[in-house]
């Protein structure tokens, strides 16, 4: 696999051109146009520099596959890497814009119970470039410009544990919120962690005010072992003080993911545990009910039950809300697309070859 273009920052693509002899200006053409997600073979330069360039850098890094829309508007993409991996993705409208959830890895090795993008291990990292041109791919197909942009939001919620590719992560966001570029703003970002405590620290002194937000998902570390394997490695009590360092040095409250699960975390003993830990604390709940991953065998609480838990929080203080279930109708859930692809593709080539074989 070759050099990924869309990792290098506007400087560096300045500094890459020059070195090919190229006038400065060049450089600005080729950021642009990678900007507006178009391919090297694209790009509005001489025939040459394009040639030099495919000669380096993957011509097109991250491909639209497939696309799947959903009953309430919600699209849900299948994207091809220059290596014949498949990570997914999931553009969300709102009143207030357009959410893409993007992807950090192929797969995952952090082993939530509750999560499909877990199911086959970790593969790889993706690179910054292949994480931007997720948004780049799908700010382009939705017909959105670089000045009227089609994707106004981020959530680094898709496969993969962000800080686990922690580096590529970074370089991401500063390139994502560069004034160059696409320019989002860091405060229209979030980044999901299962609380990779040391990770979470380092990344208060980065600079970068996004919206933190933790996958609790437990009241106590007991709990949170029975679901989430990283609690092995670090307690509630280490999260809170990592939450709180980001705070101070970002004035951002954090948020928390809290997956209701049957019989597990969601009855009214639960919600009043959470409000004693979380008390006080400059922080939001984000409830959700939980997507059925089948391999997992966890349930789902009802709506109602949802609520009653969510009347828990408000009426002790506690600024919470329960997250509206989009696209679950085409595999809403992290992972779940790129699961069930692989499934198929499996079995038909199961069924092939069992063809080949009665031949």
């Amino acid at each position: 696999m070759k050099k990924i273009l869309q990792d290098l920052s506007y400087e560096e693509i300045e500094a890459l051109i020059l070195s090919l002899g190229e006038r400065k200006f060049r450089a600005g053409q080729v950021y642009l146009g990678l900007m507006q997600g178009k391919k090297i073979s694209e790009l509005p330069v001489s025939s040459l520099l394009r040639e030099r360039l495919i000669e380096q850098f993957e011509d097109e890094p991250v491909k639209i596959y497939k696309t799947y829309t959903a009953e309430d508007g919600t699209k849900k993409y299948l994207f091809l890497l220059a290596d014949g991996n498949l990570i997914e993705g999931v553009l969300m409208k709102y009143k207030y814009g357009n959410t893409q959830c993007v992807s950090t890895q192929v797969g995952c090795r952090m082993g939530c119970k509750f999560c499909a993008s877990t199911l086959g291990g970790l593969i790889r990292n993706l690179t910054a470039g292949e994480i931007l041109s997720q948004i780049l791919a799908v700010n382009r197909a939705a017909g959105g410009t670089l000045k009227d942009r089609a994707v106004t939001n981020v959530v680094l919620m898709g496969s993969g544990e962000p800080f686990d590719n922690y580096e590529n992560v970074v370089t991401f966001l500063r390139n994502l919120t560069s004034e160059h570029g696409i320019n989002i703003s860091a405060r229209n970002v979030s980044l999901s962690t299962c609380g990779l405590v040391p990770q979470m620290k380092a990344f208060s002194g980065e600079g970068i005010p996004l919206n933190l937000t933790v996958s609790l998902h437990a009241v106590t570390d007991a709990e949170r072992k029975r679901t989430m394997p990283v609690a092995n490695r670090y307690r509630i009590c280490e999260i809170l003080d990592a939450c709180a360092e980001y705070f101070k040095k970002t004035g951002r409250r954090y948020i928390f993911e809290y997956s209701l699960i049957a019989g597990e975390n969601a009855d009214e003993a639960h919600a009043e545990a959470l409000v004693k830990l979380l008390k006080g604390k400059p922080c939001h709940v984000n409830l959700i009910r939980l997507n059925e991953v089948k391999e997992r065998k966890l349930n789902s609480v009802s709506e109602k039950e949802a609520y009653r838990f969510l009347g828990v929080l408000e009426k002790n203080g506690i600024s919470a809300t329960l997250r509206r279930s989009m696209g679950s109708d085409i595999g809403g859930a992290c992972g779940q697309l790129r699961a069930n692809h692989l499934k198929e593709s499996a079995d038909h080539a199961q069924h092939c070859k069992g063809d080949t074989d009665e031949h």
